[in-house]
C-alpha cells in the first residue's frame, strides 16, 4: 500500500475514503485478528518533557498501522505524519512497530490515543497519556518565629499548582509526625495542599529542624525545613571552688552559681534559707565569698537565677567541722576485715580437729572377768567348769573403768 508517489490532495483524498469506511462499520473495539495481536502501553510524563507512543503487533501479516490523537486525527499513517504538529517524531517505524515521540508535552496534550491495525475487522489499542505538574517549591510559614517551652506552635507547609494533588509528610529531627491536610482544586484539575502542624515544644527542641516533604510523582526529594527556636528557663548548678573536701572552722568558702538558659538569666541572687547571710559574706556577680567559718553558718545557701521565661534555683548545704576533722572520712579495710575472719575461721577448724582427736583416744572402755580361768583351762569342758565356777565367787567379779 505505497502512497509516496501521490500528491497532497490525493492522500487527503485517500485518508477521508478509509476514514469514512471505518465509521461506516462503527466504533472498532480491541479485537485480534487471526494469528495478530496490536499492544500498546499508557504513559506518565511531566509538564515539558517527551512521552514516547508505541504501537506494536504480533505476527503483522503487512496490515497497514497508524495512530490517532485524542480527537481521532491522524498523527502518523504507516512512517507518514499528515497532522502538521512538528513536536510528534518518527522513532521507529517496522511491519511490527511504530513507535512515535511527543516533546514538550502540555497538559493539552492529555488523553487516550489510538493504535490502529487495519485488519478485518479492524484492531484498536488504547494509550492513555498523563501529564504530571509538579507543585512549586514548598511554602513553610510558622506562627510564631520564637516560643517558649512548654507552649503550642502551628507551622503550615503549602504545595501549590500540582497535577494530580501533593502529599505532605512532616518530620521534626528523625521523628516522623502528623499533620492536618486540606485540598483545594484548581482550574483544569490542578491542586493546592495545605498541611498544618500543631505541636508542643520543649528546651530539648531548640535548634532541632522541622522537615516539610513533598510527596509527588513528578519530583523527588522535594523539601522545605524550619529549625525551632525555643526560649526556656535556665538551669542552674552551684560549684564549690574551695575548699576540695571537708569545710572546717577557721577556712574559707567560695561558691560559684553556674546559671544558663534561653535568653541568658538577667538575675542572679544569692540568699540563705530560712536566715540571715553571715556578716562578711561577698557576693560578687555569680560568686559567694563567706571566709573564716564557723559552725553558727551552718545551713542552705540558694542561688537563684531568671529570664524572661521563669526562674530556677539550686541549693548548696553547708556543714561547717571542726577543725581537727580528718579530710576525708575513714575507710573501711576490707582486706583487712577478710584476713581477721579467714584467721578465726582457720583457728575454729583447727580447734575443732584437736578435739576430735582427742575424745577419739580417750574413748571410755569396759572389761569384766566374768570367764576368768577359762582361757587357762585344758579343754572345753574344763573351760566352762572353770567359768561357772567363777560366778559361785561374787567377790571375783570386779568391773574396772579406764
Amino acid at each position: 500500500m505505497a502512497i509516496s508517489g501521490l500528491g497532497s490532495h490525493s492522500i487527503s483524498l485517500f485518508f477521508c475514503v478509509i476514514l469514512a469506511t471505518f465509521l461506516h462499520k462503527g466504533a472498532a473495539q480491541t479485537i485480534s485478528a487471526q494469528g495478530q495481536n496490536l499492544v500498546t502501553n499508557n504513559v506518565s510524563v511531566v509538564e515539558g518533557e517527551m512521552a514516547i507512543i508505541s504501537c506494536r503487533v504480533k505476527n503483522n501479516d503487512d496490515s497497514v498501522i497508524q495512530l490517532l490523537n485524542p480527537n481521532r486525527q491522524t498523527i502518523y499513517f504507516r512512517d507518514v505524519r499528515p497532522l502538521k504538529d512538528s513536536r510528534f517524531q518518527l522513532v521507529n517505524f517496522s511491519d511490527n512497530e511504530l513507535l512515535v515521540s511527543l516533546s514538550n508535552v502540555s497538559l493539552s496534550d492529555e488523553g487516550r490515543y489510538v493504535c490502529q491495525l487495519y485488519t478485518d475487522p479492524p484492531q484498536e489499542a488504547y494509550a492513555d497519556i498523563t501529564v504530571l505538574v509538579p507543585p512549586g517549591n514548598p511554602i513553610l510559614e510558622s506562627r510564631e518565629e520564637i516560643v517558649s517551652e512548654g507552649n503550642e506552635t502551628e507551622i503550615t507547609c503549602t504545595a501549590m499548582g500540582s497535577k494530580p494533588a501533593s502529599t505532605i509528610k512532616w518530620m521534626k529531627g528523625d521523628q516522623p509526625l502528623q499533620g492536618e491536610a486540606t485540598v483545594e482544586e484548581l482550574y483544569d484539575r490542578m491542586f493546592t495542599v495545605t498541611s498544618r502542624l500543631r505541636l508542643t515544644v520543649s528546651k530539648e527542641d531548640d535548634g532541632v529542624a522541622v522537615i516539610c516533604i513533598i510527596d509527588h510523582p513528578a519530583v523527588k526529594d522535594f523539601q522545605a525545613q524550619k529549625y525551632l527556636e525555643v526560649q526556656y528557663k535556665p538551669e542552674v548548678k552551684i560549684v564549690v571552688e574551695f575548699p576540695e573536701g571537708l569545710t572546717r572552722e577557721g577556712e574559707n568558702l567560695e561558691l560559684t552559681c553556674n546559671a544558663k538558659g534561653k535568653p541568658q538569666p538577667h538575675q542572679i541572687n544569692w540568699l540563705r534559707v530560712d536566715d540571715d547571710f553571715p556578716s562578711h559574706a561577698v557576693i560578687t556577680g555569680s560568686d559567694l565569698f563567706i571566709e573564716n567559718l564557723n559552725k553558727s553558718y551552718n545551713g542552705t545557701y540558694r542561688c537563684v537565677a531568671s529570664n524572661l521565661v521563669g526562674e530556677a534555683y539550686d541549693d548548696y548545704i553547708l556543714y561547717v567541722y571542726d577543725s581537727r576533722a580528718d579530710g576525708a572520712p575513714q575507710k573501711i579495710d576490707h582486706a583487712v576485715i577478710g584476713g581477721v575472719v579467714a584467721v578465726v575461721v582457720f583457728a575454729m577448724l583447727c580447734l575443732l580437729i584437736v578435739l576430735g582427736r582427742y575424745f577419739a583416744r580417750h574413748k571410755g572402755t569396759y572389761f569384766t572377768h566374768e570367764a576368768k580361768g577359762a582361757d587357762d583351762a585344758a579343754d572345753a569342758d574344763t573351760a566352762i567348769i572353770n567359768a561357772e565356777g567363777g560366778h559361785n565367787n561374787s567377790d571375783d567379779k570386779k568391773e574396772y573403768y579406764i
